[in-house]
């Protein structure tokens, strides 16, 4: 790896070589600086200390558990008992991105994930539009899945202790409540196990991951008992508009692999790992959400899904007869979330440190706490701002709207492997797409579908979290990049 002060002598060439505003925005950074900078922040550096098996484990901690447990409820009735097949395509969608990820992440093993393969490629407008969609995906997946995990908290505490959080803080405004209590104090937990550094905090996300491995693995064994073949009749009662909406909704349950390649500056060898990493996480979830959403729709017509977003609970106590197991699956779930919530606060935090440390965002996100080798205050702000946004806002709103910044950015990546195979055709890469060109065009092609099938409402929140960027971007990134002002220095 190369070291900061030696870095070849492209990276000053290539950053000086667009000094002219109107050639700012296409300013690229080399890929040896952006592998040679990893791990260094303000007044510390990230500490290189996970496995493949943790990296494994912090992707399938950010993704298992989200679709399955939360947004089952809101696809169902969009699809029908199609809703397996809508997962087919959102897991096909993501098999195709997951391996130009795996390839970019095995290249350029950074924490910016789509946003520092974006900067080595397409220019610093188009990095810093991704780095915008990221914020918007990983912040928002947080907050519609910290929404989730309020309502099996109260499916545990009502088959154990007999109650329930009020409504009224335990809903948002617009669906009978105030505020969303439970879906802030799960984020403000994740937040306390993050702070205290990459090592400790993925030993604990490993202990939740088996946790609801099990509760899905044990979900599957009893709801299949319960499988009537007339609730699969008929399959698809909304047509393929009805799956293919199911599909978008559903695809920001696929965010996991992008969370571990936020974690190529904290990886042990994150060349060989990453890439393995990102492909068995998006096998074994792929599988277990096909299996559990098959036997979920087969054990509960699919109309009654509408409205619930703890129908794996309701399920296993009307398949027993018996609300035990009902509390069981309540209470893996309530961890199964809480590690989606861990995992995906993770990823965000490392991507704010990128694009901080480049100095696209403030100086703080970038702060390294030299003890823990966290960045404790990027990790303090960013919880407070999901919190906030779990607490106040609807799950449906949400997870679409992670949806197209996810399925955004992913579309990028799949358009970044084809440009750096071209430009950079003899970088060293432990990972190949394979049928190149094929694959990233497909990759592309079905984001750009599945955005297509997403409402109109969530383009207008799309288009305005855009220009909220665009605007941020003109007034403060644009002159305050480490490039810019390395430009600048050099004249």
């Amino acid at each position: 790896m190369l070291d900061s002060k030696t870095a070849p002598p492209s990276v000053g060439t290539e950053s000086a070589a667009v000094t002219r505003p109107s050639l700012a925005i296409l300013r690229r950074k080399p890929v040896e600086r952006l592998v040679a900078e990893g791990g260094q922040g303000e007044g510390g550096s990230l500490r290189r200390s996970l496995t493949m098996w943790q990296l494994t484990m912090i992707s399938i901690g950010a993704t298992l558990g989200t679709g399955i447990f939360v947004v089952l409820g809101e696809a169902a009735p969009l699809a029908g008992p199609a809703v397996t097949i809508s997962f087919v395509i959102a897991g096909l969608t993501a098999l195709f991105s997951a391996l130009s990820y795996a390839e970019l992440a095995g290249s350029i093993p950074v924490s910016g994930s789509s946003y520092s393969y974006a900067y080595a490629t397409m220019g610093e407008l188009i990095a810093w539009i991704c780095g915008w969609c990221l914020v918007l995906e990983y912040a928002v997946s947080v907050s519609a899945v910290a929404v989730g995990w309020g309502q099996y908290l109260n499916e545990l505490l009502e088959g154990t202790i007999g109650v329930t959080i009020p409504q009224a803080v335990s809903a948002p405004l617009g669906e009978g409540g105030f505020v969303n209590l439970p879906a802030l104090i799960v984020v403000l937990l994740a937040m306390v196990f993050l702070m205290g550094g990459a090592k400790e905090s993925a030993r604990i996300n490993t202990i939740m991951v088996t946790v609801k491995i099990v509760t899905l693995l044990l979900f599957i064994g009893i709801g299949f008992m319960g499988i009537k073949a007339g609730n699969y009749a008929p399959l698809a009662p909304l047509g393929v508009t009805g799956i293919s909406a199911a599909a978008a909704t559903l695809f920001f349950s696929y965010i996991g692999f992008d969370a571990a390649s936020t974690a190529g500056e904290e990886a042990k060898n994150p060349k060989r790992d990453l890439p393995r990493a990102i492909m068995l996480s998006l096998l074994i979830v792929t599988v277990l959400y096909c299996v559990v959403a098959l036997v979920a729709v087969g054990a509960m017509p699919w109309q009654d899904f509408k409205g619930t977003e703890a129908a794996l609970a309701q399920i296993m106590t009307d398949v027993t007869g018996q609300s035990f197991w009902g509390v069981v699956l309540a209470a893996g779930a309530v961890v199964a979330i809480a590690s989606v919530v861990f995992a995906v606060l993770y990823g965000q935090t490392r991507i704010l440190f990128a694009m901080s440390r480049d100095g696209l965002i403030p100086k703080v996100f970038a702060k390294v706490n030299p003890k823990t080798g966290a960045p404790r205050a990027n990790t303090v702000i960013v919880s407070l701002f999901c919190g906030t946004l779990a607490a106040f806002i609807p799950l449906g709103e949400l997870a679409n709207a992670t949806s197209i910044g996810t399925l955004f950015a992913f579309a990028l990546v799949n358009v970044a492997v084809i440009i750096l195979r071209y430009k950079r055709p003899e970088m060293n890469r432990t990972f190949k797409v394979m049928l190149f060109p094929v694959t990233p065009i497909l990759g592309f092609g079905f984001c750009a579908y599945l955005m297509y099938s997403l409402p109109g409402i969530t383009w207008l929140w799309f288009a305005g979290w855009m220009v909220l960027g665009l605007v941020f971007y003109f007034l403060y990134g644009i002159r305050r990049s480490r490039l810019a002002t390395e430009a600048t220095a050099e004249k």
